[in-house]
């Protein structure tokens, strides 16, 4: 079979969905790292205004985070922290999150949600906003997680002159870390049934 005869998935038996699977996992196995790279490549090119642009600002965050002993998770965490920049600038965090989610332990998957917000220290003060907005979850147990990685790992990485690495280094640290079993219940490594129940 090349591929299934039907054009409605109701119209699909077992076997077509195993046929399909088999493709799928194969395919995103391949092609996961490679498309993540492409997606942080979308971030190349305009500095609006910085000194670098967030490509080089998201290399360097992760550069920082590895040079500084970082766990793996914290690692691809820096690295991709930003990667929801140009397809959801109003809710980036999340969007990096997400991607992250299955892979990551629940501290790292924390600190990428909220990072916009706690990021927010270093200047919703001078555009009229609440600098410590981040307060709402000051009783969360990874809240002091958040702040250190904004500080050490979000705010200073605009530097032109630090000697960040280049993308081929953490691709070896992303094949690693993606090619872990899933932690979302319910979902294998690559599992077709997850996207298929997506509208």
């Amino acid at each position: 079979m090349e591929h299934v005869s039907w054009t409605r998935m109701e119209d699909g038996t077992k076997e077509d969905y195993e046929f399909l699977a088999g493709h799928y996992t194969e395919h995103s196995q391949d092609e996961l790292v490679p498309n993540l790279v492409n997606l942080l490549k979308v971030l190349e090119g305009p500095k609006l205004g910085y000194q670098i642009d967030r490509y080089q600002h998201s290399l360097q965050s992760a550069t920082r985070a590895l040079r500084n002993d970082e766990s793996l998770d914290l690692v691809i965490g820096a690295l991709l922290h930003d990667v929801g920049d140009a397809m959801a600038p109003a809710n980036h965090s999340a969007v990096a999150a997400a991607m992250l989610k299955p892979y990551v332990d629940d501290e790292t998957h924390w600190v990428i949600q909220h990072h916009g917000l706690f990021q927010g220290y270093y200047y919703f003060h001078h555009m009229g906003g609440n600098r410590n907005g981040r307060d709402v979850f000051a009783d969360h147990p990874h809240f002091d997680a958040c702040a250190r990685f904004c500080e050490l790992y979000d705010q200073n990485c605009f530097d032109p002159d630090y000697p960040t690495l280049p993308i081929e280094d953490f691709i070896p640290m992303m094949e690693e870390l993606f090619g872990r079993e899933s932690r979302v219940p319910g979902i294998a490594p690559i599992d077709m049934t997850a996207d298929m129940h997506v509208n």
